[in-house]
């Protein structure tokens, strides 16, 4: 088979499971509407909810804070970032986006929001990752660290999701899924494959919630659909053409699939790395079905993609199929 068929195959795989679940989808959907939750509000900006913790529906993204960014066959661009991003920039970013109504930061950074939280008397919240083909006993400990920085939530890494899932390990992600359950928090699982939430679903790992990436690839340096593979960001990846420049396929297939998904889906990724303009970015995840959106931002985008955030969210209530599901 083709890498093009298996590209397709896969999408219908996507819709062919959301169209089996129609009729019960249609009847959830139906009475989610009914019964939508009004947005909460902070400072303007929408939120929803996970497990106890009000969440803004756009998230400052942590790569931003943690010193990395993705940034294709450019070899200067990290450090140029971190040349820039001092922690009085840091700072900034993060006084910046809580007030304009952003109260969480997701994946990494968590050293800068206590030290924020601490020294500027903010009351950011923090999101960050677990590694889920760790032993038992680093999960644990990597839950109670979390806790100790003061987590309102934690997922299983996405790139090792992918990889358990991909070599047929799906027990020892929900392995750590239950053992992360233990703290009374809740619990997602990241992936940038659908097949991670697809056997999530199958498999009845018990998370609360999914973090799922979601871009389309109208961008000049996106793969064409031949070149496209699963698994193709995952560590050892034979395929000769990517180079860290793209962590979606079949953004139609992944739509579909999360119509009938309970759990709140986190999209990120959402701007491709920086290939996709905030406005289109946000739109397209928000209007698709996604509950809340990480995006990484340096001082001077906060203001603008606060304000374009609560607009699009806003207007997202009338053009999304998917209900709110947090």
């Amino acid at each position: 088979m083709s890498e093009h068929k298996d590209v397709s195959r896969r999408g219908f795989m996507a819709r062919s499971v959301a169209a089996a679940a129609a009729v019960g989808v249609g009847a959830n959907a139906a009475s989610a509407d009914d019964e939508k939750p009004v947005h909460e509000d902070n400072r303007g900006m929408p939120c929803g909810r996970l497990g106890k913790a009000k969440i803004s529906r756009l998230m400052i993204g942590g790569n931003l804070l943690s010193g990395y960014m993705h940034c294709r066959d450019l070899k200067y661009v990290n450090r140029l970032f971190r040349e820039y991003a001092t922690r009085e920039k840091i700072m900034e970013a993060l006084r910046l986006a809580e007030e304009g109504g952003v109260n969480t930061v997701f994946e990494t950074g968590g050293e800068y929001v206590e030290e924020y939280n601490t020294r500027m008397k903010g009351k950011m919240q923090f999101i960050p990752h677990i590694r889920p083909a760790e032993s038992p006993e680093a999960i644990e400990e990597m839950v109670k660290r979390n806790i100790d920085i003061g987590s309102v939530a934690h997922y299983m890494w996405g790139l090792q999701s992918d990889l358990l899932v991909r070599d047929g390990k799906v027990d020892q992600l929900k392995r750590a899924v239950e053992i992360a359950k233990k703290y009374d928090l809740p619990v997602g699982v990241g992936s940038h494959s659908i097949q991670v939430p697809m056997a999530c679903e199958k498999h009845d790992i018990p998370c609360d919630y999914y973090v799922k990436t979601l871009h389309t690839d109208d961008y000049p340096s996106a793969l064409p659909p031949e070149q496209q593979t699963d698994f193709m960001w995952s560590a050892g990846s034979e395929n000769p053409h990517w180079y860290d420049n793209q962590w979606c396929i079949d953004a139609p297939g992944i739509i579909d699939f999360f119509q009938m998904v309970e759990k709140p889906w986190i999209a990120f990724k959402v701007l491709a790395a920086g290939a996709i303009r905030p406005r289109e970015g946000m739109t397209h995840a928000f209007e698709g079905g996604a509950d809340f959106v990480p995006i990484g931002m340096f001082d001077f985008q906060v203001e603008e993609n606060c304000d374009l955030a609560k607009r699009i969210i806003r207007r997202a209530d009338g053009n999304r199929k998917r209900p709110w599901r947090a």
